[in-house]
């Protein structure tokens, strides 16, 4: 069954043009937050470890914190975007964002930068991916909404990847406190009045939601799909987090130049691109849940024989696409596969409860692997990989008739459109 069932011509529903300019409003804030508030303490952790005077750990621990923080958020901020829509709660993260990186530019001990981390933590729960494909899910109708987020998710991957540059370029000329303080102003900017005037105001939004059907949250809470695309996403990202920091360590301790070893992850990104440019396509014709299973597969397949590759640069180079292509496919899949399930009135509340699990195993999984930290740890994440390509195979398979009495409708029910997988 096909939670929501709305068909893109229902009236309040935007046309073609208001869904791409919401589209490429996201690919802009989201490549902005996201350089901003994540990445670019990976460029600048060795200035400010040295200016902190503290272990480069220490100053690692601030990311570790955001993370904790967005996901104890999540669960209140999804409850208000299912209620009020992102308007006004996307507008107040990113200047909480702005106020948070303005506080970091003047941190001068471990404890200012934490307290500063703590508010980009709620930031990126208020204002970034998961926020803006709740928005996405709900101003889109079914038939372009994998289209919507997977162009966010495409554009934002490969105008992150400069931001490294860019953050790093102005560090070398205006030093790590003024680089930040650059990178606030450019938040400040873009990415507030932008959210202020793009995002759909609360009166729209519940115009929308109530031409929509959908799952209530306890009744999702009950099913058994939205347990195995817990295990399975859970599952995925763990494997993802390990093998991403652990990766570029592993191929120097096997015997790759270390040129060739900060390379390599040059390849999960392209992969990345090319699986994602193929991935709408692939969807309409196969179910996005299948793609998904056969994407999450070659992952895992790809990280367990890795250490069967030896220092082999060209058998390396194909298991490291794999693994790219199962990153690229997960960001899209798991909102595409929930709106799809679930439908859109609680879609941001069934969302973020799921991204709870997600963040405590992106932050321990990690710390496993770098136990390990030989072959061994590539066996973990490989079979993680797998075991959640396995848990969404299920949600291929037609679920008993008592389905529709689990799964009430919280909305009007509509005409069919769009459906979650091809016949069988």
């Amino acid at each position: 069954m096909t939670a929501d069932s709305t068909t893109s011509t229902v009236p309040g529903m935007p046309g073609a043009n208001d869904w791409r300019r919401l589209v490429a409003i996201f690919a802009i804030t989201q490549t902005v937050g996201y350089g901003t508030m994540v990445q670019a303490i990976t460029v600048l952790l060795v200035p400010m470890s040295e200016t902190l005077d503290v272990s480069r750990t220490a100053v690692t621990g601030a990311a570790t914190i955001s993370t904790l923080v967005g996901a104890l958020a999540a669960v209140p901020v999804g409850t208000l975007l299912d209620r009020y829509g992102g308007r006004a709660l996307m507008t107040t993260g990113s200047a909480i964002g702005v106020v948070a990186v303005v506080l970091w530019s003047q941190a001068e001990t471990l404890a200012h930068l934490y307290l500063a981390f703590t508010l980009i933590g709620l930031a990126l729960a208020m204002s970034t991916y998961e926020a803006a494909f709740a928005v996405l899910v709900v101003a889109t109708a079914p038939a372009h909404r994998d289209r919507a987020i997977i162009a966010v998710a495409m554009i934002c991957g490969l105008a992150t990847s400069f931001s490294f540059f860019i953050t790093s370029w102005l560090e070398g000329h205006l030093g790590w406190r003024a680089t930040v303080l650059t990178l606030a102003a450019t938040l400040a900017l873009i990415a507030v009045p932008a959210h202020l005037r793009a995002v759909p105001s609360t009166a729209t939004h519940t115009d929308r939601v109530a031409r929509r059907s959908g799952v209530p949250v306890g009744n999702a809470l009950r099913d058994r799909d939205f347990w195995l695309l817990v295990i399975a996403f859970v599952a995925q990202a763990g494997s993802t987090s390990a093998f991403l920091l652990m990766m570029v360590t592993y191929f120097h301790d096997i015997g790759h130049s270390a040129t060739t070893a900060a390379a390599l992850p040059i390849a999960v990104g392209v992969a990345q691109v090319f699986s994602r440019l193929a991935l709408a396509a692939l969807a309409r014709r196969y179910g996005m849940t299948r793609v998904t299973i056969v994407s999450f597969t070659v992952q895992g397949l790809g990280l367990v024989l890795l250490p069967l590759m030896g220092t082999s640069l060209p058998l390396t180079l194909a298991c490291v696409v794999a693994f790219g292509l199962g990153y690229g496919v997960s960001v899209v899949a798991r909102p595409s596969i929930i709106a799809d399930t679930f439908g859109v009135p609680r879609f941001a509340s069934i969302l973020a409860v799921m991204t709870v699990p997600l963040a405590l195993s992106r932050a321990g999984t990690p710390l496993a692997a770098a136990w390990l930290s030989d072959w061994r740890f590539l066996l973990l994440v490989g079979t993680a990989a797998l075991l959640a390509a396995a848990a969404l195979v299920p949600l291929t398979i037609p679920r008993r008739a008592g389905r529709d009495e689990l799964i009430a409708v919280d909305g009007p029910t509509l005409p069919e459109k769009k459906q979650t997988e091809p016949p069988a």
